[in-house]
């Protein structure tokens, strides 16, 4: 299989290490969003605070990612793709990452409108203090506690999203690693 992969089809080890830590961080994340439901209620507000700091770690790396991928040209899908399956794959990668901002996007606003935020200040890592976003802090208390609602909605549907294109996106590599014989696992991997 590795036969005719040179280093010309492969994604640079920038884009490697940005998408499997991004990846990794999601899984994590999906993990802390989930469970904090079921946790005990000692576990919930440090989980929930883990979540927040991997989410805006998260929308870091997925910044660095898009520069990077505007100033690297990424390697062609292999010659045996049908032009359908290039079509799909690049609007699954634009609709990956426009869920994988907008879901830290999104809860950064739905934490700066919770009614509590004041009280409970923000720290990566229990560490590094961050800033709520300001604008929405400070709306009318109403008006905050709808946009609170509103953004945890959003949020979580994005969520869904999220879940449901990630299952196609590994689905296909996996299609096309084994069924169609292509070294596409290869291509993102050292």
């Amino acid at each position: 299989m590795e036969r005719g992969m040179n280093a010309v089809d492969r994604y640079t080890r920038i884009a490697v290490l940005l998408h499997w830590a991004i990846a990794a961080m999601i899984l994590v994340n999906v993990g802390l969003g989930l469970g904090a439901n079921y946790a005990p209620n000692a576990w919930v507000r440090p989980m929930i605070d883990l979540h927040k700091s991997i989410g805006i770690t998260v929308l870091g790396l997925v910044l660095a990612r898009l520069i990077w991928r505007l100033t690297h040209r990424p390697p062609p899908f292999p010659a045996s793709y049908r032009p359908w399956e290039r079509h799909v794959a690049h609007g699954a990668h634009l609709a990956l990452y426009a869920l994988i901002l907008a879901l830290p996007i999104t809860g950064w606003i739905h934490d700066s409108a919770w009614s509590a935020a004041a009280s409970h200040p923000l720290r990566l890592f229990w560490v590094i203090p961050w800033f709520r976003l300001g604008f929405v802090m400070h709306l009318a208390p109403a008006t905050k506690h709808h946009w609170h609602l509103l953004f945890a909605a959003i949020h979580t549907y994005c969520g869904y999203a999220l879940y449901a294109l990630l299952t196609l996106h590994i689905a296909g590599a996996l299609k096309h690693q084994f069924i169609d014989k292509v070294p596409e696992l290869q291509r993102m991997w050292r």
